[in-house]
């Protein structure tokens, strides 16, 4: 009997850590889960701004920002990043007029790309730290999942006439 409370420590100590392992596990999960989330949710604005982008430039700015357009929507993911920095680069060289409703559409894009842009950021982050921590890589938490991947991209928010100080 006075050895017994020993059992009873090694049970509850036990079950401890079998609580945490669990709870880890599930934050892994959960953390890899809305990466990815935010990494579709990226791509469709990204899909937003350059099909925005296109309708802008078969109305006013010709071929240099229709092709950039048209090379981000058609990239391939291993482009990708490259095809999109180019299309910032096409945006930024041309004054948008944010009266018009089809450059308001591209500006609008830009601006929640942004915003997605910097979710994915931020969860990919939390993901790439939570699968990083040693008790995560010894019970290859998060084997089910790829490594989660920043998209590493200009900012694609667009100054316009607006935001410019006169002077």
């Amino acid at each position: 009997m006075p050895h017994m409370w020993w059992v009873v420590v090694a049970a509850v100590v036990v079950g401890l850590v079998v609580a945490y392992l669990i709870w880890t596990a599930g934050r892994v999960e959960r953390l890899q889960a809305r990466a990815e989330s935010a990494a579709r949710a990226l791509d469709a604005h990204l899909l937003r701004r350059a099909a925005a982008a296109a309708v802008l430039a078969e109305r006013r700015y010709g071929v240099e920002l229709y092709a950039a357009a048209r090379i981000a929507l058609d990239a391939v993911p291993e482009e990708r990043e490259a095809a999109e920095n180019d299309l910032t680069r096409q945006l930024r060289s041309v004054r948008l007029d944010p009266a018009d409703p089809a450059c308001e559409s591209v500006i609008a894009a830009s601006r929640r790309l942004a915003l997605a842009r910097q979710v994915h950021t931020d969860l990919v982050r939390d993901a790439r730290t939570a699968r990083s921590r040693p008790v995560v890589r010894l019970f290859r938490m998060g084997r089910r999942h790829d490594w989660p991947r920043y998209f590493d991209i200009d900012d694609p928010t667009l100054a316009t006439p607006a935001d410019v100080p006169a002077g």
